[in-house]
């Protein structure tokens, strides 16, 4: 939906720790949550959730997750080059702020809805936050103003969190199980998300709790199904996400370079922009490809100039003609030169071609003679053109999907925690990914193709995919599965897939507490040079004991 956003700046500046963050001033010029509209925090707070989750699943974790590469200033997306001062949750707990400021005033004024949502995004941010790191403040987070004695934030194990988390939502399942009709103070041009719908935002919160079951699956089993099955087997009370036109989106407005789609080329005019730098992934293209996905024309162009191998012809032979370049032998076994040359096969596929995962040389990637760093390859596949504009009907944060509740549920049908059948449940999940993406006339030929269900390993396939430019999820998914199987590039920094942030280094150097939440990582044979446990490739709580992803 598009709405105008009405971004309040609220004029507390957060405290995690007085130290770890800001101190707590209050500026009267600006509106303070004692006296602000509740309708007023509703966009702040889901615009704010809706640009980070963009910014991680179309940012550097679709780098980890090979939906796209970067062949110009590409260490963080490309080779997960990051280190304590590359993340921060500074923005996640500013976010945390103003929708504390929300709940609080939903509370005071007896707003149900408002409260509701509150605490779904309240349960949203904190998921990713410990998705992200491990331990995180959460008890004694944002209560700086009580006293000093909160200064210093404690760390919450995870499980604590999660906890917390499905607690959240029970109460914001409870709280949005009225008739549309008895609730007051709703402004639906302030819901950017459902646009004031009561039932949709129910059906939002026990998704989530869905997938939060699901997240401790390989950790907790016996937790995971008893939480999963309370939810399926009671739909009246736990109404789910399940078709495309229920899905969590949050438009992009497309008027400022701050509400537009970040690889937009309205605002970012430089030939070297987001866009020109993002190219699609290889791993991603070649299973949309053996898929035979309509989704790919969707998400990516076809390459521009073709490349065809002449058989037979004298070496050096070069030329473009037809739209296609042709070259001989001697220029490709060049190419292809593990030593002299770039050390790729050269990829003739004459429609999509993607990029290698953490390519060492991939300006030049597949003949490439446009060198400069973020040019356009005209023999590789650019995304498609409208990720270039600033807002557009696909352009959309993707919170929560019908694709991934479906396939939640293939997963545990899979596992005989509920009714039904994966095959079901695995089909219905293609299905609304399909719709969505506005291909949904093509799921009967797509189904009954090379996607046809044959076994677990498609279900965590099939969400991976429908996780494009929602990238997080798919992460989270192959650290517990060690699906799909993504392999790290040459130049990534380590010989593996990360797993986790770093706890940045402001935290580190203000709150003492954070030692041992680092304590309590476990370090892996690909922690590497890092000096402590605070290593991108060290298991939190959730990964440890279980084998997986590594």
């Amino acid at each position: 939906m598009k709405s105008k956003l009405t971004i309040l700046v609220l004029g507390v500046i957060l405290m995690v720790s007085c130290h770890g963050l800001e101190d707590l001033n209050v500026n009267p010029n600006k509106i303070g949550g004692e006296n602000v509209d509740p309708n007023l925090l509703v966009p702040t707070v889901i615009n704010g959730v809706g640009k980070t989750v963009v910014d991680l699943g179309f940012g550097d974790v679709a780098g980890v997750m090979q939906h796209t590469q970067k062949d110009g200033w590409s260490s963080g997306h490309n080779a997960y080059n990051w280190d304590n001062r590359s993340k921060s949750w500074r923005g996640y707990y500013q976010i945390l702020y103003n929708d504390k400021t929300l709940i609080q005033k939903a509370e005071d004024d007896n707003l149900d809805f408002h409260r509701g949502v509150g605490l779904v995004m309240k349960s949203y941010m904190y998921g990713l936050i410990t998705d992200l790191w491990g331990d995180a403040p959460y008890t004694d987070a944002l209560r700086g103003d009580e006293g000093p004695e909160y200064f210093d934030a404690a760390f919450d194990n995870q499980m604590t969190i999660y906890e917390g988390i499905q607690s959240d939502l029970k109460t914001a399942n409870a709280l949005l199980s009225g008739s549309q009709g008895s609730y007051l103070g709703i402004d639906p041009s302030q819901d950017i998300l459902f646009g004031g719908d009561v039932a949709k935002w129910r059906k939002f919160a026990n998704s989530l709790s869905l997938r939060y079951y699901m997240r401790l699956s390989a950790k907790d089993p016996s937790w995971a199904e008893q939480g999963i099955k309370g939810i399926v087997n009671n739909p009246s009370q736990f109404p789910l996400i399940l078709k495309a036109s229920d899905d969590a989106n949050m438009a992009y407005i497309g008027n400022t370079s701050s509400d537009s789609w970040p690889s937009n080329t309205d605002f970012d005019t430089s030939p070297q922009g987001a866009y020109f730098r993002l190219k699609m992934g290889k791993p991603l293209v070649d299973k949309l490809q053996e898929l035979d996905d309509p989704r790919l024309g969707v998400w990516a162009e076809k390459v521009a100039v073709p490349i065809v191998l002449l058989q037979g012809a004298p070496d050096g032979t070069d030329y473009t003609e037809d739209g296609k370049r042709y070259v001989s032998q001697d220029i490709v076994d060049t190419y292809e030169d593990p030593v002299d040359g770039v050390g790729y096969p050269v990829d003739y596929d004459p429609e999509y071609v993607g990029y290698p995962p953490a390519m060492t040389f991939g300006i030049a990637y597949n003949l490439s003679t446009n060198t400069n760093q973020g040019a356009t390859n005209l023999h590789a596949s650019q995304l498609n053109a409208i990720y270039k504009e600033a807002s557009g009907p696909l352009l959309q944060s993707r919170l929560m999907s019908a694709a991934e509740v479906n396939l939640i549920l293939a997963e545990a049908a899979f596992n005989g925690w509920i009714p039904g059948t994966a095959q079901q449940y695995y089909n219905e999940g293609v299905k609304q990914s399909l719709t969505a993406w506005g291909v949904g006339a093509d799921y009967g030929d797509y189904i009954s193709g090379p996607a046809a269900f044959s076994g677990y390993a498609d279900i965590i396939v099939q969400k991976w995919i429908a996780s494009w430019t929602a990238a997080s999820e798919s992460w989270f998914d192959y650290r517990r599965t060690g699906l799909p199987d993504l392999q790290a590039g040459p130049a990534s920094k380590r010989l593996a897939l990360p797993l986790r942030f770093y706890y940045n280094i402001d935290e580190m150097d203000t709150n003492p507490n954070v030692e041992s939440a680092i304590d309590k990582l476990e370090p892996t044979q690909f922690k590497g040079d890092d000096v402590s446990n605070n290593s991108a490739w060290s298991k939190m709580w959730l990964l440890q004991g279980t084998n997986e992803p590594y």
